[in-house]
């Protein structure tokens, strides 16, 4: 089966499942195929990671019920019930996934009505993908499963990995882009991330550009998480949108939260980890610190530091407000010769070994080096590089309430300039 073919009907399923979803109530016990439930067995003791052990907390649900995907939550385990192999377990995994990535595009594009939280809030899509992983990891079935697989498969669908292909028409400029996960959930977890609701705001939408033509957007949003990140989710969201061919991309650029009160373009990421003691969404850390960073498990070959390629003069000088946007030169680095770590405001020197991009030495740098050094490899001259958005800042004083104005406003700002930015990044020149 061609890959387009596969796709097609990966879309198909997709799109019945959200057809089912949306005319059923969530309180019903039946299959998403309308068969007759029959015995399944689930562990309510079965270990969860740390990111999911936080659905404990009764605001994640009504994240996802204020984002209008309960149905998601309530009727995932009845479909898991109803796989009746391996195989069928991986389809449907694959259009659960895929369905719930399209509603909250659809809901963040305001095609899709639900919930009491604003269209473009990310939280309710990340809080519904742990729960359905959390009842992944309950499941039990009556035969054999690559429980690992499976959850890969459905994280990557709704990430939009597995359906990301341009489908513009001849002559429209195509841009692929990143956003995260929201992450520092242990101190907040009301938090968001612009950056991934950027993405789904973006994701397919035409946007015009500074030169007045036209470029088509396609968007992933990635997990704030090391063990992902050692797993290649970095490089299977860009290969395929990198390689040469019709479905390539003309501009690339990474997005994330970054500082407060302004826009950065990083004009160089880091090769190594060194954000320790920070930890993760599941609160693992990469063993990498300012004094003895580390390179990420399996990385392939590059250089120690990657400058971007995006304009960023043209960018600056165009797209000042309502944040200001600058070029972030800074590097930290360990000089040739030298053992202790060095803070640099004009770029890295000769040999030195990489601790920290402009972007630090965390994943946001990380995924900008990663995705660089394919560009690198594959398309070279390709305009590329990493964005960080302001802190999304906002949430109101009371902890029990999941929104307010200000919160909302300062989300569509950052989105809306995000946008601003790549009609500037990705012109012809």
């Amino acid at each position: 089966m061609s890959h387009r073919m596969m796709s097609l009907r990966r879309a198909a399923s997709a799109a019945a499942l959200l057809a089912t979803l949306a005319s059923t109530a969530v309180a019903s016990p039946a299959h998403a195929d309308g068969s007759a439930t029959h015995s399944c067995r689930t562990s309510p003791a079965a270990p969860l990671d740390a990111e999911q052990a936080r659905l404990a907390d009764p605001r994640t649900a009504a994240l996802v019920e204020g984002g209008g995907l309960g149905a998601f939550t309530a009727r995932f385990p009845a479909a898991l019930c109803s796989a009746r192999g391996p195989a069928e377990a991986g389809r449907l995994l694959d259009a659960w996934g895929t369905a719930l990535w399209e509603a909250a595009v659809h809901r963040a594009q305001g095609r899709r009505p639900g919930g009491g939280l604003a269209s473009g809030d990310d939280r309710p899509l990340y809080w519904a993908r742990v729960a359905m992983t959390a009842h992944l990891a309950r499941w039990e079935p009556e035969f054999a499963v690559d429980r690992a697989a499976l959850r890969t498969r459905f994280e990557d669908a709704s990430r939009g990995l597995a359906d990301n292909a341009f489908r513009s028409a001849p002559g429209v400029r195509r841009v692929f882009i990143s956003g995260f996960d929201p992450f520092g959930l242990d101190g907040e977890i009301r938090r968001a991330n612009p950056s991934g609701s950027a993405a789904l705001r973006l994701n397919g939408r035409r946007i015009t550009l500074a030169d007045g033509s036209t470029a088509e957007v396609r968007a992933v949003v990635l997990p704030v998480r090391y063990a992902d990140f050692d797993a290649g989710i970095v490089e299977r969201a860009f290969t395929p949108r990198l390689a040469v061919g019709p479905g390539s991309a003309d501009a690339i650029t990474t997005v994330s939260q970054g500082y407060p009160g302004e826009f950065t373009l990083e004009d160089w990421a880091g090769r190594n980890r060194s954000a320790d003691p920070y930890p993760d969404n599941t609160r693992a850390l990469s063993g990498g610190t300012r004094e003895h960073p580390v390179t990420a498990p399996g990385l392939g070959p590059g250089p120690e530091f990657i400058r971007t390629t995006l304009p960023a003069g043209a960018v600056t000088a165009a797209v000042q407000s309502p944040y200001p946007v600058r070029l972030n030169p800074s590097v930290t680095e360990i000089p040739a010769g030298a053992t202790a770590p060095v803070d640099r405001t004009d770029g890295p020197t000769p040999g030195s070994r990489a601790v920290a991009g402009g972007g630090g030495g965390y994943l946001s740098n990380e995924v900008a080096y990663r995705s660089n050094r394919l560009r690198g490899v594959l398309r070279p001259h390709l305009p590329g590089g990493h964005l960080h958005t302001p802190v999304l800042t906002g949430l109101p004083a009371d902890p029990q309430a999941l929104t307010g104005p200000e919160f909302e406003d300062n989300e569509t700002a950052i989105a809306d300039e995000v946008r601003a930015v790549l009609a500037h990044a990705a012109a012809r020149r």
